[in-house]
């Protein structure tokens, strides 16, 4: 007689008590993370009336997230988790004061734009370094936390609250701006931030797998490095979505879209950037009810070449409507890449080196994210706005069929 298959259940994670602190702090910190990321692309292009300056905020970024990524990787597997991340955190809280008090009118009455753009460039590195170490910490925190038998739960969930934090901090901050301004929005930022420490703070120190003086720093950056580039699964679902994020980085253009092409102003402009992750988190909660079970290898290409396909007409559309639309069902589809890439990753990593894989995820991802961003404001910079964001989405087409005949053991990948 055959045995039951046990009940699937989609509340298994959150249902210890760490998980849900760990889960409630993300949320929070990351809300405040995306409310900050969008409003200074609305700010610097109001101080500069140039798309090439929203590029740069993506630069400013970038540069120390990808430098210290790997060292970074080191760093969180010999280090006591839980203290790395408030540390983190509470770095993250100080540059959004600075902003805040950046932003108020006694300031800006006293520097010029030029000045306070350069400033804001400055604060944005800082968080880039931040952001090295406390992105891969809260990954390699589910592992601790959650038992084996419920990880790939508990990955669908936080790429579920991720998702979520995104788009409630993009929606929302577009409100923001145009009801009470930089300011306030900022100082609401900095009170999340804020609320999101709390929540982590109450979770139990991580100690460290490795003892500090196991291996060099080098060696241990190595081996982290080693196993991604044997792991092919690994390894494909990380290329693929690097270029496919950096080309489709087009959506970085919304503030020139919202503002001077769909004439949306501040309010259109926060629906827009909410858009795509409305999308994400619809699918995410589908996904968490309904977890694929086959040829999620085939399923993340299929995902991938379907948002670049929306990119190309999210940059021909003039009616709104249509530009919303379109930006959700791009959200759908990267929502999908996002559980199976993170699901690869949590399933196939060793607890020892999560640290180390988690920061090159992130150096692929995350700053892909700020690398496409800078991509697109030079090519709008050379070949116009809507030329560039096409150009995007051709580029992500072009990726998945190449990734589709060079990589067949990740189109045949199931988990």
């Amino acid at each position: 007689m055959n045995e039951k298959q046990p009940k699937h259940d989609p509340f298994a994670a959150m249902r210890i008590p760490e998980y849900r602190n760990l889960m409630f702090g993300r949320y929070l910190f990351i809300m405040g993370l995306r409310m900050m990321g969008t409003l200074v692309g609305w700010w610097i292009y109001e101080l500069t009336n140039e798309p090439f300056a929203i590029g740069l905020i993506g630069l400013s970024e970038v540069i120390p997230a990808v430098s210290l990524s790997l060292y970074a990787g080191h760093v969180i597997d010999i280090t006591e988790k839980r203290g790395l991340l408030l540390r983190g955190v509470f770095l993250y809280l100080c540059c959004a004061v600075f902003l805040f008090l950046l932003s108020t009118k006694y300031t800006t009455t006293q520097l010029s734009s030029h000045w306070i753009a350069f400033t804001i460039y400055v604060v944005i590195f800082f968080t880039g370094i931040f952001r090295a170490f406390t992105g891969p910490t809260f990954g390699t925190m589910v592992a601790s936390i959650v038992p084996k038998e419920h990880l790939q739960n508990a990955t669908t969930w936080n790429q579920g609250i991720w998702l979520s934090a995104s788009v409630s901090g993009h929606a929302t901050v577009g409100f923001l701006i145009a009801f009470l301004g930089n300011t306030a929005s900022l100082g609401v930022i900095s009170a999340l931030v804020l609320a999101g420490y709390g929540f982590l703070y109450q979770i139990k120190p991580k100690p460290p797998l490795n003892e500090k003086g196991e291996k060099k720093t080098m060696d241990s950056v190595r081996e982290g490095l080693r196993f991604v580039f044997q792991t092919k699964e690994v390894l494909g679902a990380l290329s693929l979505d690097l270029f496919a994020v950096l080309f489709g980085g087009a959506v970085a253009m919304i503030p020139v879209f919202a503002r001077d092409i769909l004439k949306a102003g501040p309010i259109g402009f926060g629906w827009l950037n909410a858009a795509s992750d409305i999308g994400s988190i619809t699918v995410v909660i589908l996904l968490t009810l309904f977890p694929l079970r086959r040829q999620q290898g085939r399923k993340l290409l299929f995902a991938v070449g379907g948002f670049g396909l929306c990119i190309i007409i999210f940059a021909l559309s003039r009616i709104f409507w249509i530009t919303f639309c379109v930006l959700v069902l791009a959200g759908m589809l990267d929502g999908i890449s996002v559980v199976i890439r993170g699901t690869i990753l949590q399933l196939k990593t060793p607890d020892h080196m999560r640290g180390r894989v988690m920061s090159v995820n992130s150096m692929f991802i995350n700053s892909s994210n700020e690398l496409g961003q800078f991509e697109s404001g030079v090519t709008a910079k050379l070949f116009g706005v809507v030329p560039s964001v096409i150009f995007g989405g051709g580029m992500t087409l072009l990726v998945v069929l190449i990734t589709w005949l060079k990589a067949p053991s990740l189109r045949k990948m199931e988990y």
